[in-house]
């Protein structure tokens, strides 16, 4: 298994990384959130762009993330446009969507780029192909907010992401019952011991998923999702009461 280093951070080794959302309207609200982040235990920030109010001004956004960098330090800064067919609040045309992450990787003021995977492999691959060009890492990722697709079929999709080139494969499902989140780790650790050569990133959403988003360091999903503020997807809990879970199951494995 091959780690991957971001800044200070090493994903794919010990417990799992923390990732924190930024999701807000307006760049002062932004900010604001970030000058935070120093306060809580966060390892990734996460700036969910497709809340932000001026998120198709390229001028405006490439300001905000300049002064958003800024803010947060050495905290690693990871970009992400959902959109609205994967859970996300705004639509956006495969065109502009591309142009849109390469813009912000042209920046140098990120870490991290979401793609999402299954937005068509020509364009997922010509993302990827200049998102790596600026040294910039990705993370490919792919959402089901209605079911949890079968073992073979999680596996089938992390599998692709890693042939598309993505850095890290991600994928977040919706349980329809328990055992569909047994479905979901036991694809991540079939996929963690047998098929990844790269970290990994799998959760089950909703209260019934919430394990999933505990037992990372299990199962094999190198990271997980807290909220500070806002939670940006069904199932996070408040980030410092996942710090110290993480921390309870680290020191029993």
């Amino acid at each position: 298994m091959n780690t991957v280093k971001i800044r200070n951070i090493e994903l794919g080794s010990g417990i799992p990384k923390i990732c924190v959302p930024i999701v807000a309207i307006t760049k002062n609200e932004i900010l604001e959130e970030a000058k935070n982040f120093g306060s809580i235990p966060v390892d990734i920030a996460e700036w969910r762009v497709d809340w932000y109010e001026d998120v198709f001004d390229i001028e405006i956004l490439k300001q905000t993330l300049f002064e958003l960098r800024a803010a947060l330090g050495e905290i690693p800064l990871l970009f992400t446009f959902r959109t609205s067919k994967e859970g996300g609040e705004k639509s956006i045309d495969s065109k502009t969507y591309s142009e849109l992450n390469i813009a912000a990787a042209r920046t140098g003021h990120v870490d991290l780029i979401d793609v999402e995977a299954f937005t068509g492999d020509e364009i997922v691959k010509e993302i990827i192909e200049k998102v790596h060009e600026y040294g910039i890492k990705v993370v490919a990722s792919n959402h089901d907010f209605f079911a949890t697709p079968s073992k073979e079929e999680i596996i089938s999709r992390l599998m692709k992401m890693q042939e598309l080139g993505a850095d890290i494969p991600k994928i977040a499902v919706m349980p329809q019952s328990k055992k569909d989140v047994l479905t979901l780790l036991s694809a991540t650790e079939e996929m963690y011991s047998h098929h990844a050569d790269r970290p990994i990133i799998t959760m089950s959403m909703a209260g019934t998923g919430l394990i999933s988003r505990l037992a990372g360091e299990t199962f094999g999903s190198a990271l997980t999702f807290g909220a500070a503020k806002k939670a940006s997807a069904p199932g996070q809990i408040g980030v410092n009461e996942l710090h110290e879970v993480l921390k309870i199951i680290h020191s029993g494995i």
